[in-house]
């Protein structure tokens, strides 16, 4: 179930608050067994196999916890984190399920971190009703943000569901709202430029230069619209329950280093990695060769992304600085062209679209543009329209320039949501509605919810 899907916004989302205050009036155990049960019929919907995988590992986790809490040998540690990677590898990368379960890698970093702070001492062991609310609390559920065991624990056992309820709904819906107009206004809009870009660099069809930059541009924007977005929404759910989420994105696209754009961008994930893998693995304390190591086992999903970050460290300890507007455009060029071989789907075609954006294909320009500057169409060649490009009209390059202009103006100077600016009453309810109007409009002419792009990691 999609949170951008007219079913979850018009049926599930008023069900699910809706049965959280009635019971909640029976107290916090009534109100938090609805929840648990909402959550799982949520995770269900899709794949009801996978329900038991789910239940399955929250049930193994809390066991393995029970027996660290009554202190148990330093070996179960060990065998429930190599339980959870096995368990993860197993369902993402063998070719025997079709697709992976959905959540799987939040779910499992979640139990991780709890199992290593329960043997550190930083928390007790909970409840089971508070632990399994813990894990599969919908709005986080299938794709982050990754949120603390410390953090979340406490809220739950103290959760009161009619405290402060109209404040929290209204900010609540705030932050829900503005996230799904990230996704259903930008992010997918966005994908109808970026997507036949990277289509014809999986055919290897020559990409030309124009093209290629706009799919660049038109899928940078639109992952972190989409992603972004999915996040806002789950922020503002947890709100509307009770439950304050962390921000997880802070305008990562205004960073003027790679490593400040990691500190920007899935803050909640870069935490993790930093907490829980690198700094374990020694971080920077053991020398150059053992940093630049554990720096690409930390970053090994993230690609180029841990090359860039080994390269600044070496730029950072000659002493070498840029402008702060120079380092702004290098790491924004560095990032852009490390979401090419995320996004397209082999080596082969990440080398095609490479060389799309160097020109080595052509500049290719639509005729009625050429007609509008001859000396531009002196050094491009000139066709009916561009066949990469949106719907391949006459009109498509400007509207993607229009779209790219509005997307990344939003994303480089518009504050983040989850903290909301506080409004006057009246105003603020106008907005509300207005903002819930624009986005029923747009569930209901839209042909089908699309997916969010980190549901497939």
């Amino acid at each position: 179930m999609l949170f951008n899907s007219r079913l979850f916004v018009l049926a599930f989302l008023p069900l699910a608050l809706g049965g959280f205050f009635a019971l909640g009036r029976c107290g916090k155990r009534a109100a938090m067994l609805w929840l648990l049960a909402c959550s799982l019929v949520f995770y269900a919907w899709g794949n009801p196999a996978f329900l038991l995988l789910l239940l399955g590992s929250i049930g193994a986790n809390y066991m393995l916890a029970r027996r660290l809490a009554q202190g148990g040998r330093p070996g179960w540690l060990a065998a429930g984190l190599a339980g959870n990677l096995l368990l993860l590898g197993f369902c993402k990368y063998p070719t025997l399920l079709a697709a992976p379960p959905l959540g799987i890698s939040f779910f499992t970093f979640q139990q991780v971190m709890f199992l290593v702070d329960l043997s550190r001492g930083e928390i007790a062991l909970p409840a089971f009703l508070d632990y399994a609310c813990f894990i599969a609390f919908f709005p986080h559920l299938i794709s982050g943000p990754i949120v603390r065991p410390g953090h979340i624990l406490p809220q739950l056992a103290a959760l009161a569901p009619w405290r402060d309820v109209a404040a929290r709904l209204a900010e609540g819906a705030e932050i829900f709202l503005l996230g799904l107009i990230k996704k259903l206004l930008l992010a997918d809009n966005l994908a109808r430029f970026a997507d036949p870009g990277f289509a014809a660099a999986a055919r290897h069809d020559p990409l030309t230069l124009i093209e290629a930059w706009v799919a660049l541009l038109a899928y940078g924007a639109q992952i972190y619209f989409d992603f972004s977005g999915y996040c806002d929404m789950a922020v503002g759910l947890a709100r509307s329950f009770g439950i304050a989420f962390p921000q997880n994105f802070n305008l990562p696209y205004r960073a003027t280093s790679v490593s400040d754009f990691w500190r920007r961008w899935n803050i909640t994930l870069s935490g993790f990695l930093r907490d829980y893998l690198y700094i374990p693995l020694g971080g920077n304390r053991r020398g150059e060769r053992r940093r630049v190591a554990n720096l690409m086992i930390t970053m090994l999903l993230g690609g180029l992304h841990g090359l860039f970050l080994v390269i600044q460290g070496f730029w950072t300890r000659l002493g070498w600085k840029l402008p702060r507007f120079l380092a702004w455009g290098l790491t924004l060029l560095c990032v852009l062209l490390a979401w090419v071989p995320f996004r397209a789907p082999g080596w082969g075609a990440a080398m095609d679209f490479y060389a799309g954006l160097c020109g080595a294909h052509g500049i290719a320009l639509p005729a009625f543009y050429a007609g509008l500057a001859p000396d531009l169409a002196k050094f491009t060649h000139v066709v009916p329209v561009l066949p990469w490009l949106g719907d391949a009209r006459t009109v498509s390059l400007a509207q993607a320039i229009l779209l790219l202009g509005l997307a990344w103006f939003v994303a480089l100077a518009v504050p983040e949501p989850a903290v909301p600016a506080r409004a006057a009453g009246w105003g603020r309810s106008m907005a509300l509605v207005a903002g819930f109007g624009f986005c029923l409009q747009a569930l209901f002419f839209a042909p089908a919810a699309v997916p969010f792009l980190y549901f497939q990691f």
